[in-house]
């Protein structure tokens, strides 16, 4: 199975767009429920046998199960009767709201997220149909359950074959979009490694270094936007709350944000394939994350959005027939990549590789993104020739063959 998804703006009448915000509202009454409950079970077990709180506790039987997904979905079906509004969504839209909230436990368990949060008036932007019709699409509309006929800009082509699974309705101040998701019965064959390698270390000085001696400038989307956008919510912040003006001020912020954002998409984007063009491997360090965005330059490392650019990299590298694979990231910039002897933890000032032993001389970034490519073609298990401007060609080794 191979599936892609495509993104189109929607073009809704004003009853469909109030029912789009009817059906938001409701969705988030039901998340905010279902995390509740959740969130009660898990206090009841933490507090403590010989005391109790001065505040209050919460007293939940001790044969009370954990709530489940499964065990939600059945409370959702009995609670329908008891409020009607709930019959108005799609029964499925309303199951998938569960699985988010499950989804956000796996997540915080297995992913160090933090606890699930309720979300607040206006805060859910998005509700799934994980199933459609079976002919939900035709030119520029498209068929959602209990909704109807919804138009919207096809931008792009679908290619014939593929069957349409889910489809994403999602809320921005640009407007609705809608995400769907198809699906082809083929099966992909996995991409070997070929051709020239390229290894790529990222940072904040420079956004990219390529092991042939490409540097990109990081682009700072938020902290050249933070002057305005501190300015917009100091009028937000003069506003009553629940007002007209305060609303307004809200959809300026959320206007420059969504700017932010899609600037950054781009950049990342055009970036990528400009660095699949000519390259037949391209590998790049599997960087804690979240361990940089919780840092002291954790604001800077979420606006270069490293864990968007891999994504879209390899999603990029998928398309166009180029491998992709992660390296460990530890002391790249402590290693020459020529003679391979350790000099040794440079100062962040520091930003030209010089090596003592074989006296080889580069950027300190572009010595770290050759370490790269060398651990790479490794792991592969491709020895490495290296050519001039640094550019790396992986030779598969060769085995002897048993004699006969």
């Amino acid at each position: 199975m191979f599936n892609l998804t495509y993104e189109f703006k929607l073009k809704p009448t004003r009853e469909q767009v109030s029912l789009f915000d009817e059906w938001l509202e409701i969705n988030r009454r039901v998340y905010n429920y279902a995390l509740g409950e959740r969130k009660d079970w898990y206090k009841s077990r933490s507090c403590q046998i010989n005391a109790c709180s001065l505040r209050h506790e919460y007293m939940i039987r001790a044969n009370t199960p954990r709530p489940t997904y499964a065990s939600q979905c059945k409370s959702l079906t009995a609670a329908k009767n008891e409020h009607p509004n709930l019959k108005v969504v799609n029964a499925q839209v309303l199951q998938q709201t569960l699985k988010r909230v499950e989804n956000a436990f796996v997540a915080m368990w297995e992913q160090n997220h933090g606890f699930p949060r309720f979300k607040k008036p206006g805060r859910m932007r998005s509700f799934v149909f994980p199933q459609l019709n079976k002919e939900p699409l035709k030119q520029g509309q498209i068929n959602l359950p209990k909704i109807g006929w919804v138009k919207f800009r096809q931008s792009q082509s679908i290619p014939d074959g593929g069957a349409v699974k889910q489809a994403r309705i999602v809320k921005r101040v640009s407007g609705w979009y809608v995400m769907l998701t198809v699906q082809w019965n083929v099966s992909v064959a996995p991409i070997l490694p070929h051709g020239e390698a390229l290894g790529i270390d990222v940072g904040l000085t420079s956004f990219v270094a390529t092991s042939n001696g490409l540097l990109v400038k990081r682009s700072r989307f938020f902290v050249d936007a933070e002057c305005q956008l501190k300015f917009l919510q100091q009028r937000v912040s003069r506003k009553r709350i629940g007002s007209n003006n305060w609303r307004k001020a809200l959809q300026k912020v959320a206007k420059v944000h969504e700017y932010v954002s899609n600037c950054r998409k781009d950049f990342h984007r055009k970036l990528s394939h400009q660095l699949c063009d000519g390259a037949g491997m391209v590998f790049v360090e599997d960087l804690n994350l979240i361990g940089l965005s919780r840092g002291m330059l954790g604001k800077h490392c979420l606006d270069a959005g490293f864990g968007q650019f891999f994504n879209i990299l390899e999603q990029t590298c998928l398309k166009r027939g180029v491998y992709f694979q992660k390296v460990d990231a530890r002391k790249t910039s402590q290693i020459c990549p020529n003679c391979g002897t350790q000099t040794g933890k440079k100062e962040l000032s520091e930003r030209t590789h010089v090596c003592e032993s074989c006296g080889y001389k580069t950027d300190r970034d572009v010595a770290a993104a050759q370490v790269v490519a060398i651990r790479g073609l490794a792991a592969v298990g491709h020895t490495v020739k290296m050519l001039s401007e640094g550019k790396f060609i992986g030779i598969p080794e060769m085995k002897e063959s048993p004699g006969f």
